[in-house]
């Protein structure tokens, strides 16, 4: 596995493994969501450009990189609807995810309907899992019969409206509401004033003392960044 290197929210990165041969992706802990917005799409651009590289299949079974006991087999929902599935250690020390249960979670993949897979059995037949590689004979499965991975497709509007709506949020992340921060630097400035009258009362009682707003500023905002 090769190491790359995501902005974390709130403060600092996450080093994520990566292995492009066998298309998988190990979080320890809770590192999944943890990634910035901007993270995740710089992900899912390396994916991309990662999308030709020869595959090799998961061994089976799968064992923890950090304590090497077999990871177990978990089926979630995605946020913006559909499953993924995943393989997690026991001990907490992570989980390991291809790049398609990825991109399910986030967004990017949805599921075909059962009329969808139909049609598509009548021209295909068998397909490749999206999760484990493996083959799935789509005239009678409709899921993976090896992991259980439904049966998925990288649809063009899913990707548009996952890659906004990760924009939006990454803008919404870097961007500072000047007007809501001046606002919360008087009333910060406002607070340690009353608190300085109670203690000796000056006489200009009710204004609030000089505010630099540079060194106040900074300090409201890394009490936020480093929620």
């Amino acid at each position: 596995m090769v190491k790359q290197r995501f902005e974390r929210l709130h403060h600092g990165e996450v080093v994520l493994d990566l292995c492009f041969p066998c298309q998988g992706i190990w979080f320890d802990e809770f590192e999944s969501v943890q990634i910035t917005p901007g993270g995740i799409i710089e992900l899912f651009k390396l994916i991309h450009e990662h999308r030709d590289a020869q595959r090799l299949p998961l061994r089976d079974p799968l064992h923890c990189p950090r304590c090497n006991e077999r990871l177990l087999h978990g089926l979630d929902v995605a946020k913006h609807g559909g499953k993924f599935n995943y393989h997690r250690c026991l001990q907490k020390h992570g989980r390991f995810t291809t790049f398609a249960q990825f991109m399910i979670e986030k967004g990017f993949v949805r599921q075909l309907t059962a009329a969808e897979i139909s049609d598509l059995a009548v021209k295909v037949g068998t397909i490749r899992c999206n999760g484990c590689g493996a083959p799935v004979d789509i005239r009678k499965d409709h899921a993976c019969t090896h992991c259980r991975s439904p049966i998925a497709i990288l649809d063009p509007t899913a990707v548009e409206q996952a890659l906004v709506r990760y924009q939006q949020a990454e803008v919404k992340r870097t961007t500072v509401d000047v007007e809501a921060l001046g606002d919360a630097i008087v009333m910060r400035e406002r607070e340690k004033s009353r608190q300085k009258r109670m203690k000796q009362e000056p006489e200009n009682a009710g204004i609030i003392d000089t505010i630099d707003l540079i060194s106040a500023g900074a300090e409201f905002v890394w009490n936020i960044i480093k929620r």
